[in-house]
């Protein structure tokens, strides 16, 4: 008998996030942080076993009390961490931020030498990405040595052994040494995955041919402002093979694009924003739930926007993804599906 594969496994970022604790205040006004945890691969992992997705991470940590921090999180959530190797001579990465909602937060990304990043061919190869349905990778993963080169690997041993891979674009201006390199590794990878999910900044960056066209304002890192043609873009990424495109549009919902049809809209659910950070990843939790569940794009959509609105209510991300009874509860308060 065939063995039962798992559901999802998730590839790239993990930090420790420090969060503002007088929101609404300037930066340099803060006078604590609150600990918690993310990056956007271990935030959708959370958010998927919050749903009751059997989920796994496979990310790097140093030997530091940062990542036993977050590895003993992940345990707590329910979070599979054997595939989470410990990197001797590296640092468990942090990310600061200041809340000043409703679109106002500065992030200060700690990356130097990020264990993460240090995610090689031979700890994908322990992950068995074989037995999983979904792979979901993040663009970040892609600006650097080893873990590029094990992003690629993940993706072609997932399209070997028919587990569908989505891309998170996950663009993190500040992480890249040249910020068309972004675009250049998504074009990439793009031939062998089935589904991206992205903003509109997001998609005009993975297709960017010049850097001077990116503005960041108060060093909002996650929001940057990008000139192009967003259609023109949609378009020559859906020309390398995708077969879903999704375009997050914040509190309007999301977009579904597919070659050759018109797009179609998904509705959000109106909530009063606190804190932006994190409302991706729980779409994607929100999204795959549906995918795993066999739902339609536009209902397994409106799962993750609702995960989404519940999550830019509160002060953290992967602390505070919604359970599978309260997004059910809250979408039927809304109006339903």
């Amino acid at each position: 008998m065939e063995e039962k594969k798992k559901d999802v496994i998730t590839l790239g970022r993990s930090c420790i996030d420090l969060y503002s604790q007088n929101v609404g205040a300037e930066f340099i006004d803060i006078k604590g942080f609150d600990a918690f945890v993310g990056g956007s691969p271990l935030n959708i992992a959370v958010a998927c076993s919050r749903l009751g997705v059997n989920s796994s991470l496979l990310t790097a940590i140093g030997n530091d009390k940062v990542g036993e921090f977050i590895i003993n999180f992940l345990k707590k959530e329910k979070v599979n961490t054997s595939c989470i190797p410990t990197k001797h001579g590296t640092r468990t990465s942090a990310a600061v931020l200041g809340i000043q909602p409703p679109d106002n937060f500065p992030l200060v990304f700690y990356r130097d030498n990020a264990a993460d990043s240090h995610i090689d061919i031979d700890d994908v190869i322990k992950a068995q990405i074989l037995d999983y349905k979904i792979l979901l990778i993040s663009g970040t993963a892609l600006n650097i040595e080893p873990s590029k080169s094990a992003t690629f690997f993940a993706v072609e041993t997932a399209k070997k052994n028919n587990v569908k891979v989505l891309l998170d674009l996950d663009f993190r201006a500040d992480q890249w040494n040249d910020i068309r390199s972004f675009g250049l590794m998504v074009r990439a990878i793009i031939p062998n995955v089935k589904i991206a999910i992205g903003t509109e900044e997001e998609i005009l960056a993975a297709t960017l041919d010049d850097s001077s066209k990116v503005k960041i304002k108060n060093q909002q890192i996650s929001s940057p402002e990008i000139k192009g043609n967003i259609d023109k873009s949609i378009n020559q990424l859906l020309s390398l093979g995708l077969e879903v495109l999704i375009v997050k549009r914040g509190e309007k919902g999301v977009s579904i694009y597919k070659s050759n049809s018109k797009p179609q809209d998904v509705p959000g659910f109106p909530v009063k924003i606190l804190n932006v950070l994190g409302a991706g990843d729980a779409f994607a939790g929100g999204f795959i739930y549906g995918i795993l569940k066999g739902w339609d794009l536009y209902k397994a959509c409106r799962m993750g926007n609702a995960s989404g609105a519940q999550v830019v209510t509160k002060r953290g991300c992967a602390n505070f993804m919604p359970t599978i009874e309260e997004s059910l509860k809250f979408i039927e308060s809304k109006g339903g599906f």
